[in-house]
């Protein structure tokens, strides 16, 4: 991770046939096409490796969160239970629909924690979202089953966990949606783009529909087709399909890379008996695009970025102090620093952030170091950076 280092003459080729042609939009234009549709393509791809029965490519991870609540009904007022710990586009995607993201505490796999999960529902409770973050999942048999007892939706953000599965099923197809950004610092990158993926033909034909203005996409004349309902632009583009349908097929050989690169790390690591990892749920097999991993406290895993920083080892990050992916930063959502007015139910909604604290995905983020995956090392980079992860931990503990 992330895949464009490994961009290639597969790349090349898939974006050249968009260029011969000259069709650059997914939709229309049949006749100039010379037979090239890469979104349609990539789609009938990732439906085989997410076995699964539809896939509706968008245009970011983002919108694939925002496209598939909206696909389950999630709007005005409506409650949406997400972790502490993900990207900042969770909530911005929940609140683009005017719902109320519910932040709760993480748990040791860095995913939702089934008990906040739990005290967290109410009677405006539409769906829970899990976002599997670096490329693990959280405890999905038991937020299935919280899911099925008080009837809400289960959202999958897997943006962060391609290739990872859970009891034999690829992670973002066990819930009701699933969601994948394909963004550039991605396993599998399309520069910018995203996925829906579902088993459920409405929710399948409402993502379809209202990604691309509503339009319903019957006949072959776009201007002559229909618009069942309202909807927005968050279409891809043919030539940011064509470099996802390269990457795609490359899935394989991406993971089997991460996963040597991360088991030669882990192994190195393991033998310093203060460091623990994050927990992946029995049954469950992670994308390696991350190796997490906890020390004693803060205070060490402080000292340890440092002397990774001084030591020359990139790609290794304390989320706790992180601007971006944890809550603690969040000063513009705690604040409603908005562009627009923000409406009463989602104000009302969101006054629990000035007084709420988090200390269980605290205790969890102010220990945790994740560090990068990256493809390009060579084995033996690997090992040398092994041994320079391992030798600066030993000097701190």
């Amino acid at each position: 991770m992330p895949g464009f280092e490994l961009f290639g003459n597969a790349e090349r080729k898939e974006v050249n046939d968009v260029l011969d042609n000259g069709v650059l939009m997914r939709y229309g234009f049949d006749g100039m096409r010379n037979g090239h549709w890469k979104a349609k393509e990539l789609e009938a791809v990732l439906e085989n490796t997410f076995q699964v029965n539809h896939v509706q490519l968008v245009s970011s991870g983002t919108a694939a969160v925002s496209v598939a609540l909206a696909a389950a009904g999630v709007g005005a007022g409506d409650e949406v239970i997400m972790p502490t710990f993900t990207f900042v586009a969770s909530f911005e995607a929940i609140m683009m629909l005017g719902a109320i993201p519910v932040l709760v505490d993480i748990d040791d796999t860095l995913a939702l924690n089934p008990e906040a999960v739990k005290q967290a529902i109410t009677p405006k409770t539409k769906a829970i979202m899990v976002v599997q973050m670096c490329g693990s999942m959280g405890d999905m048999n038991a937020l299935q089953h919280i899911c099925n007892t008080n009837n809400v939706i289960l959202i999958e953000d897997a943006c962060q966990a391609i290739g990872g599965t859970y009891q034999g099923k690829p992670l973002g197809s066990i819930g009701n949606l699933g969601c994948f950004s394909f963004d550039f610092v991605k396993t599998i990158t399309c520069g910018e783009g995203g996925a829906i993926i579902t088993n459920t033909k409405e929710y399948y034909t409402n993502s379809d529909h209202y990604s691309d203005h509503g339009h319903d996409h019957i006949g072959n004349d776009r201007g002559a087709e229909t618009h069942p309902f309202l909807g927005y632009n968050f279409r891809i583009s043919e030539l940011h399909a064509a470099v996802g349908l390269a990457q795609v097929k490359r899935l394989p050989e991406f993971i089997a890379i991460q996963k040597r690169n991360h088991t030669i790390i882990r192994a190195a690591l393991s033998q310093i008996p203060k460091v623990t990892f994050r927990t992946v749920p029995e049954g469950g097999e992670e994308s390696y695009a991350f190796l997490n991993f906890f020390l004693p406290n803060m205070e060490i895993a402080r000292k340890v970025i440092q002397g990774f920083n001084e030591g020359g080892v990139d790609a290794c990050w304390n989320y706790y102090d992180n601007n971006w992916h944890y809550i603690r930063r969040w000063e513009h959502l705690k604040d409603l620093k908005s562009l627009y007015p923000i409406s009463n139910e989602v104000k009302e909604g969101l006054k629990y952030l000035q007084t709420k604290t988090f200390e269980k995905s605290d205790h969890y983020i102010a220990r945790n170091i994740s560090c990068l995956i990256k493809l390009s090392w060579t084995e033996q980079e690997v090992k040398e950076r092994a041994l320079k992860m391992t030798n600066i931990i030993k000097s701190l503990i």
